[in-house]
């Protein structure tokens, strides 16, 4: 019994000696855990949580990434909300009714703002982000147009999709998934996004539907929707064919309503069937929520709706994931109801004050020539003068940049102009003015660095400095 309570003792006396230890000389953190396989013991949650916070550090100043389309600062009371609602599965609507219903209000709050004919009576769903939205959007295409081929008797094989060149990569991902033929039409100097021209020449009977862009993920600008309809209205007064367009309004579609409100690109323009938007990027929430909704009931076919028996419920579910996350929807109520239309308007204002200021203080600078200002979305492109530099390019100044720790990326344009670099900044809330002038100094001083590589070496007589 004495040698029993002794190491009990011991045990306790050493177990405290670990918890009393600081957090950088404790087991774990003064020798290396495995970083590939499960360690064998356990780690005392501080330490844990030590090793894992001091990694993430490493990842850089979120703020600092003006690459990112996503949000990256929510005010104190959602930060509350999203610890509040951590364990709620959005797919499991029978356990967190509440939830659900909650998902129900801010689809018809979008069918209302996007302007659908009857909003109480549409359809939408969130999703994990725009990506798997946009696989909704182009599955409610796809399947219409099968239908409506074969009660006409005709074959259903060949499935087109058309859009411009410089769609995001879902779409890419979208065609190959679902088999679908993607006919990219190709941005130029004189038709910077897809705008109608020469439309007729990559549409046909075997045409699902044309993607329109409300901010285009490469420089930010909208492509003009109504200016699209009109040419598949003229294609249908020539052919016959009815093709809808589906809108990405991945980000435009939170902007657009608020600034740009004399603006037809929503479901006020009768082709268009379905519009999608992420709420993590304008609609000011973290990551990942996104929305889809459809013009009417009939633009979403039925039999792509499952209704399934789980947990003691019948559940209706449109989705590609099945668990996910509750909390970015309630989230996403929360502002719909903390900022309202007139919130969103200052908020959506603001940022794009900071991108227009930041994009004419660019444009002043002898380097570089805009491709767009930010008007549309808060976000513009710039590229390199013609004949300014030939000793450096927009990587080396994005390089550059990373060492104060912007992140601003340079990358080739699309089909059509690959052979042009540019560099872009996407402005989100939280960006603020102080910071943009921080941002234009260590441009400035990047430029200056870059600029003095091109300078020729002085002579020795020049750095001896005798002067005549």
């Amino acid at each position: 019994m004495v040698t029993t309570s002794r190491h009990v003792k011991r045990s306790a006396i050493e177990s405290t000696a670990v918890e009393l230890n600081p957090v950088f000389v404790r087991p774990g953190e003064a020798t290396e855990l495995p970083k590939f396989r499960i360690p064998s013991a356990e780690s005392l949650p501080e330490t844990a949580y030590q090793i894992v916070h001091d990694e993430a550090m490493l990842d850089g100043n979120a703020r600092q990434n003006l690459a990112t389309f996503v949000g990256t600062w929510m005010d104190d009371q959602a930060q509350h909300l999203y610890l509040d609602a951590a364990d709620k599965n959005m797919i499991d609507k029978d356990e967190y009714p509440q939830t659900a219903a909650i998902e129900n209000r801010c689809w018809t709050m979008l069918a209302h703002l996007w302007h659908a004919p009857d909003p109480d009576h549409t359809i939408g769903t969130s999703t994990i982000g725009s990506s798997e939205a946009c696989m909704l959007g182009g599955l409610a295409l796809k399947r219409r147009w099968q239908h409506a081929r074969t009660a006409a008797g005709k074959p259903t094989d060949r499935p087109n999709l058309v859009m411009s060149s410089a769609v995001q990569v879902c779409w890419e991902k979208f065609c190959n998934y679902w088999d679908v033929e993607p006919r990219f039409v190709p941005i130029s100097e004189d038709h910077k996004v897809l705008d109608g021209h020469d439309l007729e020449s990559y549409v046909d009977e075997n045409t699902i539907g044309v993607v329109a862009i409300m901010g285009v993920t490469y420089t930010g600008m909208y492509e003009p929707v109504e200016q699209i309809a009109a040419a598949l209205d003229r294609i249908q007064a020539a052919t016959g064919l009815d093709i809808k367009i589906h809108v990405d309004g991945a980000s435009g579609a939170m902007v657009a309503p608020f600034l740009q409100p004399q603006l037809r690109w929503d479901f006020a323009v009768d082709r268009v069937v379905s519009i999608n938007t992420s709420g993590h990027k304008y609609g000011l929430v973290y990551p990942g929520v996104g929305w889809v909704v459809w013009r009417d009931l009939e633009s979403l076919p039925e039999d792509l709706i499952f209704h399934v028996s789980y947990l003691g419920g019948d559940m209706p579910t449109f989705a590609l994931n099945f668990s996910r996350p509750g909390a970015q929807v309630l989230l996403q109520y929360y502002l719909f109801l903390r900022l309202g239309r007139e919130g969103y308007r200052r908020v959506q204002g603001a940022a794009r004050d900071v991108a227009t200021y930041l994009s004419a203080e660019i444009g002043k600078m002898p380097a570089f020539e805009l491709w767009n200002d930010g008007s549309d979305i808060p976000v513009f492109a710039w590229r390199l003068r013609p004949g300014y530099t030939k000793n450096w390019t927009l990587y080396d100044l994005s390089d550059r940049l990373r060492m104060t720790g912007w992140l601003v990326p340079a990358y080739p344009m699309p089909d059509g102009l690959s052979d042009l670099t540019v560099q872009r900044i996407v402005v989100r809330a939280g960006f603020s003015h102080d910071l943009a002038d921080a941002f234009l100094a260590d441009l400035r001083a990047a430029v200056g660095y870059l600029d003095a590589l091109d300078a020729p070496m002085p002579t020795a007589h020049q750095r001896s400095g005798f002067h005549h």
